[in-house]
């Protein structure tokens, strides 16, 4: 057959760039390498800064933003590591300081004492000079001959427009920053990229002179009442085949709402374990930030069925006492052993089929997504935790054992005079069944569970 001729409309070079943008030099692989190496080490400070500050970040939105953009970053560090070991450079080095007046630079803005300065420096400073980093590599590096390494850097900017338009309206609320020790330590780094002049001058140390120190103690903003109340007892009604699935999932909602604190456990156990392979600290925010969005769903799921939220009691006393009491590899054990009794047809599907009952095609949603996370992080936990101890019986072992610890002096609180145990889920019913149009069922209405009536449910309190 006679060979087919081409048609003149077809872009060239499988639609990367023209020809003519092909045919510039561009990038050496080893500046390539350079400059991503500093990206590297941009997008893992980022991510150490942003979880090492969840804990004890006392706004809601603010402690679900951080655990959400600190997952992006981890993906990409693994992106950036894996690009780096195509590219002739073993051993890759990514653990090595790029400049030390680099290294200051993202200790300034881990240290800053205020919520105020660290929104500031992270989302007004620091992701701006990352994204037009990236932008500059784009641009001068040969959009053919490394095609792979712009790939990484289009995803990478595509994430990094979202905190920035995030941080926009977050800075917005507090004010600009005052940059101007950042912006001397960027330039002796010669930039983040390293293209401009750069300094030998030893970099000043200012807040950051006193090295931060992770804050295990979680922090909730004045929406959050009564933090150590344990007034009601969710899990008791949730399986009590005497109530109705519709009331059975504000029950639920309340439970993905109280996820607020799983967060609080992961940043700590991430922020003090070092040594791993980077893949478990991205598995790990991965799973930081699903408990982030099941504690949204609750708040949206409460929104939706027409509930302030803020009357329930969202209590604080499993990421408090495990934060304040456990080492890290112990909270890892007791939230593996807690996920572990979730995957039983009581666990969650049982909330889900329930959510299907109910009528609520949301709540089926939430829940069939909170079920396949769940999953997945049982399987983390068996990939990163369990070999620790050589067998899946030894880890859950370990995990109960510190679990019960911790509940064997759980009623401190109330001899403490901490709360009084307020029983709040009257008020989140009725106002759930007056936005419905319903009549509240008396027996429903009337639940109450005493505190002293928890402790048989309480192994199932983290989640």
């Amino acid at each position: 057959m006679p060979a087919a001729t081409p048609p003149k409309s077809l872009p060239p070079l499988a639609g990367l760039c023209t020809l003519e943008e092909a045919a510039r030099p561009g990038l050496l692989v080893e500046a390539c390498v350079a400059r991503l190496k500093r990206f590297h080490y941009a997008f893992k400070r980022l991510h150490g800064i942003l979880t090492a500050r969840i804990t004890a970040e006392p706004v809601y939105e603010l402690k679900m933003a951080f655990g959400h953009h600190a997952y992006l970053c981890a993906e990409h560090v693994a992106a950036l590591r894996t690009r780096v070991g195509e590219m002739r450079e073993p051993p890759l080095g990514l653990d090595d300081v790029p400049h030390p007046a680099l290294e200051v630079y993202f200790d300034e803005i881990l240290a800053a004492p205020t919520t105020e300065e660290l929104v500031r420096g992270v989302y007004a400073v620091a992701v701006p000079a990352l994204d037009a980093a990236l932008a500059g590599y784009a641009a001068d590096t040969n959009p053919l001959t490394d095609a792979p390494s712009r790939r990484v850097i289009r995803f990478a900017r595509l994430e990094l427009a979202d905190l920035i338009a995030y941080g926009r309206e977050a800075v917005a609320t507090f004010g600009e920053a005052d940059r101007t020790h950042l912006d001397v330590l960027l330039a002796q780094a010669g930039t983040l990229d390293g293209t401009g002049p750069i300094s030998d001058a030893p970099p000043v140390r200012g807040r950051s002179a006193t090295p931060y120190r992770y804050d295990p103690v979680p922090r909730r903003d004045a929406r959050f009442e009564d933090l150590w109340n344990q007034g009601v007892n969710p899990e008791a009604f949730l399986y009590d085949p005497a109530f109705p699935a519709r009331a059975k999932v504000l029950m639920m909602l309340y439970k993905r709402l109280r996820e607020i604190d799983v967060p609080e456990v992961l940043a700590g156990i991430i922020a003090e374990t070092t040594g791993k392979p980077w893949g478990y600290y991205r598995d790990m925010s991965r799973q930081l930030w699903d408990e982030a969005r099941h504690a949204m769903i609750g708040e949206v799921g409460f929104v939706a069925l027409g509930v302030d939220w803020t009357k329930c009691r969202v209590t604080w006393n499993w990421s408090y006492r495990l934060n304040t009491e456990c080492t890290p590899a112990e909270r890892h054990a007791v939230l593996f052993f807690i996920e572990q009794g979730l995957m039983p047809k009581t666990g969650k599907r049982y909330e889900y089929e329930t959510a299907v009952a109910s009528g609520l095609p949301l709540a089926a949603t939430m829940q069939d997504f909170d079920w396949a996370d769940e999953v997945l992080h049982s399987q983390t936990g068996r990939q990163w935790y369990v070999p620790q101890f050589g067998t899946l019986q030894k880890a859950l072992e370990y995990g109960d054992k510190a679990w019960s610890r911790i509940l064997s002096n759980w009623t401190t609180v109330k001899d403490q005079g901490l709360t009084a145990h307020e029983n709040w889920w009257p008020t989140v019913y009725a106002q759930a069944c007056a936005a419905a149009g319903e009549t509240p069922d008396p027996a429903v209405l009337g639940y109450a569970t005493t505190y002293e009536g928890r402790r048989a449910d309480l192994k199932t309190v983290g989640e």
